[in-house]
């Protein structure tokens, strides 16, 4: 392909070298959190399709919490409902970052992404609803629609931490933040079409904890003791409501500050200059305290809890199904289940794909120099894991424990693997072409740490890879 024009715009650019160093240490936590996701899944799996399968059933449905304030709810429900409300916490964190300071602040380098969130969205959907709607199957089935059109983050980005260590920063910002996006829409879907009851008053006295919470946080009150009741509040404000829980997570998430004020920043600065000699053993530390934002800090002690807590604790709830015994075979006779496998991995693949190759088509945008169709062909492909959302809307949709609720998650665990290895083995072949470039890179390294491709003015244009 002929280089184009400077004044060509670029898809997925090199990100800056901050930016490249923040998503390979995201990668490298959601490392342990896949690998304890799909642990936990595992075990869930295993127990259910043992002699003691009912034991893990029984757990399930162990009911806790005060009665008073309708929150005596089951042990899945709570994994569901409270513990994904961090999840999406920490997901509403990441957006505010991308949308302030990343790759979003860019209208230009946000239209990319996000269309490809949209799509990637919408064709699974559709993907979904015509395999049901030629089956001529009745009833709910149609309520699964909005299953296969969710990214699970901690998965996908586990799997490309894994198999793509080489693959250029800016394919991994994009997977990064198309999950985000469609984490947003996945929520946003949930409360709209998922809420089949709404109390518009308890609603409207969510506002208030919220509210409290976004003022605390601009005005830098992160005290645990203030921070925590209020989030709660406004937690269980929003489930009794109707709308699912996990949508307050995902607004606290975004009232947070994600870069310093000025006004915050300069006094403390001055002060620091001040009082904290540079030879103090401390001052290094201290410079971070002021340099670093709310939204940096929450997410930096709340990413493990979610990662290695909260998220695999749904998937060890959420993905127990019995499949022995004739479970398997009733799963896959179900055209929901077909609709959501499908969906997951031919209508991602399509959605994403297509969805980046029409912003190249009518924007006359073109990928950058060292990025090639077939590294988008592997992150659509990766996009196709839908894991822990996906489990959420199929609960949702059908009911815990139902039936077609357990045929889902044999759709889901099924569509999810296939999309993670075909993923796997075009992004392999990829990676490995990056690491000869990461080589030759490597030799043009300065004194500053930097290497020169980051550095425009110190770097002549890289070769395009292989597209091979």
């Amino acid at each position: 392909m002929a280089l184009l024009p400077p004044t060509s715009p670029r898809l997925l650019p090199r990100s800056t070298w901050p930016e490249a160093q923040r998503v390979t240490a995201l990668l490298r936590t959601e490392t342990v959190g896949g690998a304890l996701l799909l642990a936990a899944a595992a075990l869930a799996l295993v127990w259910a399709n043992s002699p003691w399968r009912d034991g893990y059933f029984a757990l399930r449905d162990v009911t806790v919490g005060p009665h008073a304030l309708h929150l005596d709810l089951s042990l899945a429900t709570w994994a569901a409902d409270g513990l994904l409300a961090i999840f999406f916490f920490v997901a509403g964190l990441e957006l505010k970052h991308e949308f302030v300071a990343g790759t979003l602040r860019d209208p230009r380098k946000a239209a990319v992404p996000i269309v490809a969130a949209a799509c990637g969205v919408a064709v699974p959907a559709i993907v979904y609803a015509v395999v049901v709607a030629t089956s001529g199957v009745g009833g709910d089935a149609m309520r699964g629609w909005a299953i296969p059109t969710a990214t699970d983050i901690a998965f996908a980005l586990a799997v490309l931490a894994v198999i793509g260590s080489s693959l250029p920063s800016g394919l991994r910002a994009f997977l990064l933040t198309l999950a985000v996006v469609d984490d947003l829409i996945a929520i946003t879907i949930i409360a709209i079409f998922y809420t089949s009851s709404l109390d518009l008053t308890l609603l409207a006295l969510a506002v208030v904890p919220l509210a409290l919470f976004g003022i605390a946080v601009q005005r830098r009150r992160t005290y645990w003791w203030l921070l925590g009741p209020l989030a709660f509040a406004a937690w269980a404000l929003v489930h009794a409501s109707g709308i699912h829980a996990t949508v307050a997570g995902v607004i606290m998430g975004l009232l947070v500050p994600s870069v310093v004020s000025r006004k915050y920043q300069a006094p403390n600065i001055e002060r620091l200059e001040r009082e904290v000699p540079t030879d103090h053993p401390l001052r290094e530390h201290a410079e971070q305290v002021v340099q670093t934002s709310v939204g940096s800090r929450m997410e930096h002690h709340l990413r493990p809890v979610s990662a290695g807590f909260a998220v695999p604790v749904f998937a060890f709830m959420a993905a127990g199904v019995t499949v022995v015994g004739g479970g398997l075979g009733a799963a896959w006779h179900d055209p929901a289940a077909l609709g959501i496998a499908l969906g997951l991995v031919l209508g991602k693949l399509v959605g994403v794909l297509g969805g980046t190759f029409a912003m190249a088509t009518f924007t006359k945008a073109r990928l950058d120099e060292d990025l090639t169709w077939s590294d988008m062909l592997g992150v659509s492909l990766l996009a196709g894991v839908g894991f822990t959302v996906s489990l959420l809307i199929g609960e949702l949709a059908f009911g815990a424990g139902s039936p077609r609720d357990d045929h889902v998650k044999v759709a889901v665990l099924t569509g999810s693997l296939a999309a993670a290895v075909l993923a796997a083995v075009v992004l392999r072949a990829r990676n490995r072409v990056y690491a000869q470039i990461a080589l030759r890179e490597a030799e043009d390294l300065d004194d500053d740490g930097i290497p020169d491709v980051y550095q425009p003015e110190q770097s002549a244009p890289p070769a395009r890879p292989d597209s091979r």
